[in-house]
């Protein structure tokens, strides 16, 4: 038979959306909703900047500027994405989708962390083709214009910052403009260094650098965000404690298919079978187990099976 939280799960979940911020402070539990204002503020801003810098690239010629404002525009695309992701979210469950698009999000962050790879990449190339044929500065314009990119990229990814520790699809966010508010103070520091002594040689070099630092830093995102989408253990996720946690319950002789994955950027399922030989526990017991997966191991959806002898071949977890 199956059992758990079944017939209460929509009164847990109504709990759980107001007990999760008080036991944990989390922010990932309403972040799609609450974030809604940052994407429009931090895409209408960047769509901006890309404008101003590909004007100014075009009326001085500057090749660099213009690239950047390439690369800045994949911002826009990589905020759009996220938000995206966070939004097809919050699609209720159907009959034909009963998890609803929870796995967007997870999608997004992926998609994210392969474009700034991407973005990286050419950048690290063009650098390369630069130390070869060096490209002489265009003075105090591209300087100017590097700036106005680390306030938009610093402001905008300040508004992601806070989800950005609990939310795989909002910390995507917050690299990708940590990562450029990153390359456009490099360019104001190459820039000043060459126009003060010549070294042509240094707007590559940085770039180089800054590429390095950012690939680093994006790729625990692209790790775990394809980690999470074949169905893995979520990091924060001591399967072994989860599944001592269970064992420990009196009745419980032991636990076979043991399963644990993201449901969406934010939010972790469970489903088990329990050998109980004592027989169906009753609701109370159900209910304090899953309370105690929730607020021990941040699990939100939790289903399990109770058996007295088992009749299905377990699997390995």
């Amino acid at each position: 038979m199956s059992a758990g939280h079944d017939h209460d799960h929509a009164h847990h979940k109504h709990d759980h959306a107001h007990d999760h911020g008080h036991h944990h402070g989390h922010a990932h539990v309403h972040a799609p909703a609450n974030f809604n204002q940052a994407f429009a503020i931090g895409i209408g801003l960047n769509a901006v900047f890309v404008a101003i810098e590909a004007f100014y690239g075009w009326k001085i010629n500057s090749l660099a500027l213009l690239a950047d404002a390439g690369h800045n525009l994949s911002d826009v695309a990589g905020l759009v994405l996220a938000w995206g992701g966070a939004l097809a979210g919050k699609v209720q469950p159907s009959s034909r989708n009963t998890y609803g698009f929870k796995r967007a999000s997870i999608l997004a962050a992926f998609a994210n962390a392969v474009l700034l790879l991407v973005a990286m990449g050419s950048l690290a190339w063009e650098a390369l083709g630069r130390f070869s044929s060096p490209v002489p500065t265009q003075g105090v314009t591209v300087m100017v214009v590097a700036g106005i990119g680390i306030v938009v990229n610093t402001a905008t990814a300040l508004l992601f910052m806070r989800g950005s520790a609990h939310d795989l699809n909002i910390r995507g966010a917050f690299l990708h403009m940590a990562g450029d508010a990153l390359v456009s103070l490099g360019v104001v520091i190459a820039g000043g260094l060459t126009l003060r002594f010549g070294w042509n040689w240094l707007d590559p070099a940085v770039s180089l650098a800054i590429a390095a630092v950012i690939v680093a830093g994006t790729w625990g995102l692209f790790r775990q965000s394809m980690h999470l989408l074949f169905d893995g253990v979520p990091e924060q996720i001591d399967l072994g404690a989860v599944k001592g946690y269970l064992q420990s319950l009196p009745g419980i002789d032991r636990v076979h298919d043991l399963h644990v994955w993201a449901m969406g950027s934010s939010e972790v399922a469970l489903t088990a079978h329990l050998v109980m030989p004592s027989g169906q526990p009753d609701d109370l017991f159900l209910k304090d187990m899953t309370q105690h997966l929730h607020d021990q191991f941040d699990i939100d959806h939790v289903t399990v099976q109770v058996v007295k002898v088992p009749f299905t071949r377990p699997c390995q977890a």
